[in-house]
């Protein structure tokens, strides 16, 4: 039958490619599942995190309220800023970023909306290729460089350290320090240690051991010139899948954990309550619900399966 391309219509999808096998929206409501619901797969949904975004970001802006305080190429409590831009503050924001960098001259201006109670203090705020917005109550820390589009919750903490490069989307309830690109943490997840996230989807309440990692493209597939590398594939229900692009992470479901220093290949997906042990690497596939993934080389030489009840 050959390598079949991912159907459009999500009925035609098969059950391990759709959101409502990783997420519970209903006993986890989540402000940005419209995403997930209006793209036939979650391979598709990894690839409209960006425009999603921009369009989420351009609504916010506009809805502001009126007692929201609006700066023009300026903003009090900043240090040095570069370019145009519009900052809207909202009451209680404290604000004081050590850099903003906004678009060309001639360019629509990007806004940057920080919430009420939010917290911003000695960040770095690129604001080049889309806007950023911030949650009430939510802290950005001295050290983090935030580039947007991106889209955070409400009482969310970016730790100092933390690189969030365009195309990200964070919940209510995260805590982030590693590097993040083109993906989203749904509510409660926590990616707290240095390491990288990239074009990935991760669930309610997942989460990052220290210096856990996404691979999001394969290792031989990054010889190649950007244009010419080759789409990953993945065997479903029998059937083997073009995902439509090179480059994708992991899939994290509801309640998936992921050990100290393991690492998911290109094209992994944990369904929720999936447990992966330190220092595994997991191959590209479909795992869970309710497992845990050990690695034990000396006994067996191959992670080992094992059910998991919750």
């Amino acid at each position: 039958m050959g390598i079949l391309a991912l159907p459009d219509d999500a009925s035609a999808v098969p059950a391990d490619l759709r959101a409502e096998t990783y997420f519970d929206f209903d006993a986890h409501p989540f402000a940005h599942r419209a995403l997930l619901d209006d793209t036939p797969s979650v391979c598709a949904a990894i690839r409209g995190i960006g425009a999603y975004a921009r369009s989420w970001l351009e609504r916010a802006a506009a809805a502001a309220g009126a007692e929201a305080r609006r700066h023009t190429d300026t903003a009090p409590g900043a240090g040095m800023v570069r370019g145009a831009f519009e900052v809207i503050l909202e009451a209680g924001a404290v604000f004081a970023p050590a850099l903003i960098i906004g678009a060309g001259s001639g360019e629509t201006r990007p806004v940057l909306r920080v919430g009420r109670d939010a917290r911003v203090i000695g960040a770095v705020l690129g604001l080049e290729a889309g806007g950023i917005s911030i949650g009430a109550g939510s802290t950005i820390e001295a050290g983090a460089g935030l580039h947007g589009p991106v889209i955070i919750g409400c009482g969310t903490s970016v730790r100092q350290g933390a690189y969030l490069r365009e195309n990200v989307i964070l919940g209510n309830g995260v805590t982030v320090r590693g590097e993040i690109k083109n993906s989203v943490m749904m509510d409660g997840a926590a990616f707290p240690h240095p390491s990288y996230v990239g074009d990935s989807l991760c669930g309610y309440r997942s989460h990052f051991g220290n210096q856990a990692t996404t691979a999001n493209i394969g290792l031989f597939a990054g010889l190649f010139p950007r244009e010419q590398r080759p789409t990953l594939h993945v065997a479903c229900g029998g059937r083997t899948y073009d995902l439509g692009g090179a480059k994708m992470g992991v899939c994290l479901g509801d309640y998936c954990q992921v050990g100290c220093n393991s690492v998911t290949d290109p094209g992994t997906f944990l369904k929720p309550r999936t447990l992966v042990y330190p220092l595994c690497r997991v191959p590209k596939g479909f795992y869970g619900p309710d497992e845990i993934l050990k690695y034990k080389p000396l006994a067996q030489g191959v992670i080992r399966r094992t059910p998991f009840r919750f």
